[in-house]
């Protein structure tokens, strides 16, 4: 690595360093209705450097899933974290008023802004109630969970006795609530309970378990009773408009801005004015709402009868939570940690809060097998009543499931699959030997396949198989080729890696492949190979950077005698996105599946449980999948590590290419992927280590590379060098670094909401995605993109919102799947702590032919790269795929 200044470049004395954090750091606005924030809830100079529960204002700072708390760490949940990170899944831009940068969970626990620790929450008007017979269940259910989670039972005996139902909670009735009656909460609680692994019997169980968590038996002093006296009543409704001119009505009356009418009518459908008069506190639904916020507006509504304890605010915060670890990548939580949460948020009893939101089927339970080291797994019939340590994790309905149709499906795709069958050959057939394998790809006629006309001609099949599904009404008749053809392919394949690749896809419906980018390759091998021997196969990728590198693989993997020409070819890559939405791909068949026969889906780890359960599930039965990334990049900007989960259950066959990624980049790459940060021989200036003090001396270094050094010394244009850096805020965050960037390189007044023509800029049409772009032009349909050639109109109203940021400067998350010519790699000494092995691996390897790193951090770089690898997430997906495996391995141990 080379230290020395690139040609050009300028001492940072002799040149102003533009972009202060004063200048770049917009304002934050009041929370609607809320009274004064706490010193905690303000915001500090490090205000961007947020926790994942700001990711939900789009003005906010949001921690990545990488750099969130590590649940299995303790009791913490997402909010605990306090290291700076980046939005992967929100965009920049003032949307909702008072989002202040505090840390959700990790701050004390006093009463939320606009909330009185000391208010009764007797005199709440109208609260919903759960029945007697299901408060006494979730009561009983409770105590399970709490003996499990001490130690003092094990979990089998609750599946085998019946449960003693606890006694129900006292709750006034409806008209007593009104009337003033009041109800003193219980004596304190004794502060949230530490995780305890719980046994549990060896047998599975079907289906989830769902206990409640346990019941503390008290209630924290926020609840404490109010003075005697008669209970404030609640202020008279608000009396709403239809439509959404009713809801700006119940918004107005609240103190929250208009512009969230139509989020609100949105998130809460047609009875949004309604709903937010019953339950101020579904304003918690809407994006970008915070609970300090959601407590102003049910203050302004409710008045005196609104108080922390009110049941419908304990309700709210638990979803609210739950998606906000969903942002963080936890597609559930540890019971200990969610109670810890409402804790710290002044709920009083955040056990009578669970166990209501479970009685309702608001939230789901689980047991989740705790793996010890050394442990062996319980053999499937084994009638010793060895126990097992459990933890009880809760999540929402929607993540659950997405969770359990992934692992059925990825099942599905194993059990459907139809093994090769190696055909017969007399001695003279052999001696013809293989050949070109075309008399191979026929099927045999006992196994139900097609005549032989039907594969006798796989260039006309491969002719047709980027065609649309539907353009005629012939079913399609699937080609099985036989396991001389798929040899034959695999002998012509032109690695090694890549040969073992084809094979493992030949004779399993669901194969794993992991390689860095010069693996990349492989899999363009393979689609290539399979659509030589007739199969509908394509290559889809996250990003559309990707996919075009994906469709130069293929186009220099396609046979010298192929019959489908290379463009023919290319059209087997597609992105994710335009697989699913149709615009890209084979299209639909009759039975709404991808008319497809083989799909290898590359940047694996960037699919989230959403996506990959969508994309399963559009597989038809008997379709092969291979899965394809490298494990050591960050993994989803939504909730899930399905590729990580996948290959630690070792549910399918793995495939690790021995391809290594050649020059320096790719020797530093391949050490950081181990946990070493080396120094590498650099004599063409591939990687270059620029040392600096502080933040305004990293903006300036960063400007003057983009825009002078790496263009002088390279040949590599601005156009064409990315700023990777570790969060949007701060200093030296993407906001700050976009503003310097565009007065040296594209300066302008921000005619159209803050953008010109020729900015480059980062749209999010969705979560987790981005898409890189420049500015054309705007007019009264919304501003006008150039997305990688392909022309786009970004409404106003979601510029407004932040879809469209300034892309000179992302975020890794932003980065991953894509690469370009030059990067600068800025880390500002604030970032230390927002530092991981799989941060510094994906920004890192983003560069083609040269890596700048603006080093500010000093030591804390290499430790990071060798003792943190990544911030670990709570999933299920393991779980639920060996568990699967140990299903399909019964009948057989019973037989």
């Amino acid at each position: 690595m080379s230290t020395d200044r690139l040609a050009g470049e300028t001492p940072p004395e002799q040149e102003a360093a533009p972009g202060t954090a004063d200048a770049q750091t917009p304002e934050h606005t009041a929370a609607p209705g809320a009274d004064a924030p706490a010193p905690e809830d303000s915001a500090t100079p490090d205000a961007d450097a947020t926790t994942p529960e700001d990711s939900a204002n789009p003005d906010e700072d949001a921690t990545t899933p990488e750099n969130s708390a590590n649940p299995g760490d303790g009791p913490t949940t997402p909010e605990n974290s306090t290291t700076p990170g980046e939005d992967p899944t929100t965009p920049d831009g003032p949307v909702t008023p008072g989002a202040d940068a505090d840390a959700a969970v990790s701050e004390s626990a006093p009463a939320a802004a606009g909330v009185e620790a000391g208010t009764p929450d007797s005199g709440a008007a109208q609260q919903p109630s759960v029945s007697a017979s299901a408060k006494a269940t979730a009561d009983a259910l409770a105590a399970a969970v709490r003996a499990v989670e001490s130690g003092e039972r094990a979990a089998a005996s609750f599946f085998n006795d019946a449960p003693r139902p606890a006694k129900p909670a006292a709750r006034p009735p409806k008209d007593a609530r009104d009337s003033g009656g009041s109800t003193p909460q219980g004596g304190p609680t004794t502060g949230p309970v530490p995780e305890m692994a719980g046994p549990r019997a060896a047998e599975a169980t079907d289906g989830p378990a769902r206990p409640p968590v346990a019941d503390a038996g008290g209630t924290n002093p926020a609840g404490a009773a109010a003075p005697a006296g008669p209970a404030p009543a609640a202020r008279p409704a608000v009396t709403t408009a239809p439509g959404i001119e009713g809801v700006r009505q119940v918004l107005a009356a609240g103190g929250a801005p208009e512009t969230l009418a139509e989020p609100a009518a949105e998130a809460l459908g047609e009875r949004a004015a309604e709903a937010l008069s019953e339950d101020p506190w579904q304003l918690l639904g809407v994006p970008g709402v915070r609970p300090e916020q959601a407590d102003g507006f049910a203050r302004a509504l409710l008045g005196p009868a609104c108080g922390p304890g009110d049941e419908r605010r304990a309700q709210a915060l638990v979803g609210w939570l739950l998606e906000q670890a969903a942002v963080a990548g936890h597609s559930a939580l540890e019971a200990a940690a969610l109670r810890a949460a409402l804790t710290q948020r002044s709920v009083p009893d955040p056990d009578e809060a669970l166990q209501t939101a479970i009685a309702d089927g608001a939230v789901l339970v689980f047991q989740d097998a705790i793996e010890e080291p050394g442990r062996a797994r319980p053999a499937a019939g084994d009638d010793d009543e060895e126990e097992q340590p459990v933890r009880i994790l809760l999540g929402l309905d929607r993540f659950a499931m997405a969770e359990e149709s992934v692992a059925d499906g990825l099942a599905r795709l194993l059990n459907t699959f139809e093994a090769v069958a190696e055909p017969e050959q007399d001695p003279a057939a052999e001696a013809e030997g293989p050949g070109d394998g075309t008399a191979g790809a026929q099927p045999a006629a006992a196994d139900g396949g097609p005549s032989a006309e039907s594969a006798a001609d796989p260039a006309s099949r491969a002719e047709t198989a980027g065609a649309p599904a539907g353009a005629d009404d012939t079913p399609h008749r699937p080609v099985r080729p036989s396991a001389a053809a798929w040899e034959a392919a695999a002998a012509a394949a032109p690695s090694p890696s890549a040969a073992e690749l084809i094979r493992a896809a030949a004779h399993s419906g669901l194969v794993a492949h992991t390689g860095a980018e010069a693996a990349r390759a492989e899999p363009a091998a393979l689609i290539a190979a399979a659509r030589s021997l007739g199969l509908r196969a394509f290559g889809a990728t996250h990003t559309e950077n990707g996919r075009r590198r994906l469709a130069a693989h293929l186009t220099e993997s396609a046979p010298d005698d192929a019959a489908a020409g290379p463009t023919d070819l290319g059209t087997a890559a597609v992105t994710v996105s335009g697989l699913l939405s149709g615009q890209q791909g084979p299209g639909r068949d009759t039975h709404g599946a991808l008319a497809l026969d083989l799909l290898v889906v590359l940047d694996a780890p960037q699919l989230d449980l959403e996506t990959a359960a969508l994309l399963v599930e559009s597989l038809t039965d008997g379709a092969r999948l291979v899965l394809s990334g490298d494990p050591g990049v960050l993994w989803s900007a939504g909730p899930g590590r399905l590729f990580a989960d996948l290959l630690a259950a070792r549910f399918c066959p793995q495939v690790a290419s021995r391809t290594p990624d050649f020059g320096p980049i790719g020797e530093l790459v391949s050490g950081i992927g181990i946990g070493e940060l080396s120094q590498v021989e650099a004599p063409g200036k591939e990687v270059v280590i620029v040392p600096v003090r502080d933040a305004g001396e990293a903006v300036h270094r960063t400007v003057q590379l983009v825009a002078d050094s790496v263009p002088r010394a390279l040949g590599v244009p601005a156009d064409r060098t990315q700023v990777i850096t570790v969060g949007h805020g701060g200093a030296a965050g993407t906001r700050a670094l976009n503003a310097a960037l565009k007065e040296r390189l594209n300066p302008g007044p921000g005619r159209f909401g803050g953008f010109d023509p020729g900015d480059r800029v980062a749209y999010a049409p969705a979560p987790g995605r981005t898409v890189p772009g420049t500015v054309t032009g705007a007019d009264a349909a919304g501003l006008h993109l150039d997305c990688d050639g392909s022309a786009t109109v970004v409404p106003r109203e979601q510029v407004g919102a932040g879809a469209v940021r300034h892309g000179w400067a992302l975020t890794a998350h932003q980065a991953a799947g894509m690469r370009w010519p030059a990067t600068v790699v800025v880390l500002p000494g604030d970032a230390a702590g927002g530092l991981t092995r799989a941060w510094v691996y994906t920004a890192f390897s983003r560069g083609e032919q040269h890596l700048s790193v603006v080093q500010g951090v000093d030591q804390a770089l290499p430790r990071a790269v060798a003792e943190v690898p990544v911030k670990e997430r709570t999933t299920r997906l393991r779980t639920l795929l060996q568990q699967s495996v140990q299903s399909a391995e019964e009948p057989s141990t019973a037989g």
